[in-house]
């Protein structure tokens, strides 16, 4: 009798993680909210996971060339993270567009709503593919690169830079997929770009060095952005994109820019600050940065998946705000901080007791598994508020109020972690260490800020 329920319980939850990979049509207003967050969740986590591995893949085959090549790719990427916040900037607004539309039953205003998002994405695009062809060297000298660390990487910042339309794409057609409720898509085309980055990286690592990293990853992108289109313009989901859509209409353009101008500011505030806590570590030499690059590659693996449920409150706020079901949006919210703080509490035990062990999948250079170790150890202790802050910041951006969400990070990440990051590890004495605990209480204090005014409920309101 319990070996039938156990095969009956088993065939379900089979059931339902095959319906999560196909859920293009399904109504989020209405029904289980547990299994809305889990049809949502399941292809936004393996998505997430999925932009991870790019970072992890990176690193692994980047770290064979030595420490300065790793430290090129940790430099490159805490530039790089502005233009993830412009795209994600852009896709949290194309979320918040798309998610309220729908759950209006307009689909043809998200359709649109879209297309003009992308409009906006590819004109930013070209002015930083201008920026790069001409000032990748500065830029790296700028995030204080060494005389090897430039003349090894400059070529690798430049592609990465004149590529970036495909990072740009690839997070902003994602975020129209995601608000659409078709996250099943936006998984798929993670999964190919990366199936080509996983193929291509150490074959052009092999013949064209830490520039042929530049080139799979880029490359590995591209392809996926070919599939997105192509289900856009094809595909058999609720949002299916003409060309009549791409005609400029201004009202939803400028709509549009009210919440991405503030939505990539959030993200802009965020990851600049990144670059400044590269800068700190870079100045304790090569080894140390090239192990905080593994640890921050390391953790990102794990926060994505964490990110990936915490965008499955984004859709949900969206689309009920748009049925004029508030209820539902908040209790939707409230789910899904819980499963995230379950989740990034059982990393968090992992990291803190197996650090040295993944570090040194990583690298077998003592000084950068040591840096490494103690970045991924401290870092960890706050796992748990991250995983909360994520879904709090989420909602908000689901509901297209995303001016409280920049403004708890520009206190939280400028006024005060720069600072105490510069304090701890310079005057008193931490080291290295300082900055992962400026990390640390920074982000601890993002979750308990956002939790109280998200309880506050100024979001309900919002109108776009």
């Amino acid at each position: 009798m319990s070996k039938s329920m156990g095969g009956t319980k088993l065939r379900f939850w089979y059931d339902l993680f095959r319906e999560s990979l196909n859920s293009e049509h399904k109504d989020f207003t209405k029904g289980s909210l547990r299994k809305a967050i889990f049809l949502l969740a399941v292809p936004m986590i393996l998505e997430m996971c999925m932009e991870s591995v790019f970072a992890v893949v990176d690193i692994f085959f980047v770290s064979k060339l030595g420490s300065a090549a790793a430290a090129t790719v940790g430099l490159t990427e805490s530039v790089l993270t502005i233009i993830y916040s412009l795209a994600i900037g852009l896709s949290m607004a194309a979320t918040a567009m798309v998610a309220r539309r729908v759950g209006e039953k307009n689909h043809e205003a998200a359709a649109e709503a879209g297309a003009q998002t992308l409009i906006i994405c590819i004109v930013i695009s070209i002015i930083i593919s201008i920026i790069g062809a001409f000032y990748a060297a500065d830029i790296l000298e700028l995030v204080g690169a060494s005389p090897e660390i430039l003349s090894i990487g400059s070529s690798y910042v430049s592609i990465m830079l004149i590529g970036n339309l495909v990072i740009m794409l690839l997070f902003l057609i994602n975020g129209i997929f995601r608000g659409a409720g078709n996250a099943a898509i936006a998984m798929k085309s993670l999964w190919l770009a990366n199936l080509c980055n996983i193929i291509l990286c150490p074959v052009m690592i092999h013949f064209y060095g830490l520039t042929g990293a530049a080139i799979a990853t880029t490359t590995g992108r591209g392809i996926g952005v070919i599939y997105q289109l192509y289900n856009l313009q094809k595909g058999k989901g609720i949002i299916q994109m003409k060309w009549n859509h791409f005609k400029p209409i201004w009202s939803v353009i400028v709509s549009i820019v009210n919440i991405a101008s503030t939505g990539a500011l959030q993200f802009i505030i965020a990851s600049a600050s990144w670059i400044f806590m590269a800068k700190i570590i870079s100045g304790y030499g090569s080894d140390a940065i090239a192990g905080y690059t593994i640890a921050i590659r390391l953790i990102i693996f794990f926060l994505m998946p964490a990110w990936g449920l915490s965008n499955a409150a984004a859709t949900l706020v969206g689309q009920n705000l748009g049925a004029k079901q508030i209820e539902r949006a908040e209790a939707s919210v409230w789910k899904t901080a819980k499963y995230n703080a379950v989740f990034m509490g059982v990393v968090s035990i992992l990291f803190i007791t197996a650090a040295p062990f993944f570090v040194g999948l990583m690298s077998h250079e003592p000084m950068v598994i040591a840096t490494g170790t103690s970045a991924l150890r401290i870092i960890s202790f706050g796992y748990l508020f991250y995983g909360v802050g994520m879904v709090m910041m989420n909602a908000f951006n689901g509901a297209g109020d995303s001016r409280t969400p920049t403004l708890i990070n520009f206190f939280w990440f400028w006024i005060f972690q720069i600072p105490v990051a510069y304090y701890l590890s310079g005057a008193a004495n931490w080291g290295t260490n300082g900055v992962f605990w400026a990390i640390v209480i920074t982000e601890t204090a993002v979750a308990i800020t956002g939790t109280f005014l998200f309880k506050r409920g100024r979001w309900k309101t919002i109108q776009i």
